[in-house]
C-alpha cells in the first residue's frame, strides 16, 4: 500500500492536534510510514521538567516499535496550532535524527514548506550518524 506525501502530512497534522505543549505552545506532529503501508502518529509531550519532554518523531517511532514494526520508509513532520502557516519546515532535533537513523538512514523525511512540501533523505539531515558498525571498530 502506498500513501501520498500529502496524506502522510495530513496524518502528521492529526498527531499535532494531540500534542501536549502547555509550556512552549509549539505543537508538533509526526506520521511514520512502515514498509507495509501502516502509519503511526506521534505528537510532542512536554513536561514541567523539560528534560523529560518527548518529541513527536520519537513518540511515533516508539509506538511503532511497541507494535512490533521495525521497517520504515518515510516520516512526515509538521508544526501545528496557530503557527501552522510557518514557511520554514519543522526540522527534527538531533536526538530524533539519531533515533530514526537506527531504523533507516535513507528514509524520506517530509516537511510542509509554505503551501507545498519538501522531501529529503534522513541521511542528508544526519550525514555522519553513529551506527552499529562504529561499535565494532577497533
Amino acid at each position: 500500500m502506498t500513501i501520498s506525501h500529502e496524506a502522510l502530512l495530513a496524518e502528521a497534522d492529526r498527531g499535532a492536534a494531540n500534542a501536549y505543549a502547555p509550556y512552549s505552545k509549539f505543537h508538533v506532529g509526526a506520521a511514520l510510514l512502515t514498509k507495509e503501508g501502516e502509519v503511526f502518529r506521534g505528537c510532542n509531550v512536554e513536561n514541567v521538567s523539560y528534560g523529560l519532554t518527548n518529541c513527536a518523531e520519537r513518540t511515533a517511532i516508539y509506538a511503532a516499535v511497541a507494535a512490533g514494526r521495525r521497517e520504515f520508509t518515510a516520516i512526515a513532520i509538521v508544526q501545528g496550532g496557530d503557527a501552522a502557516a510557518a514557511v520554514q519546515p519543522c526540522w527534527p532535533c538531533g536526538a530524533c535524527r539519531q533515533v530514526l537513523s537506527e531504523f533507516n538512514i535513507d528514509m524520506d523525511v517530509i516537511f510542509r514548506e509554505g503551501a507545498g512540501y519538501k522531501v529529503t533523505k534522513l541521511r542528508e539531515l544526519l550525514p555522519h550518524s553513529f551506527d552499529a558498525e562504529r561499535l565494532q571498530a577497533k
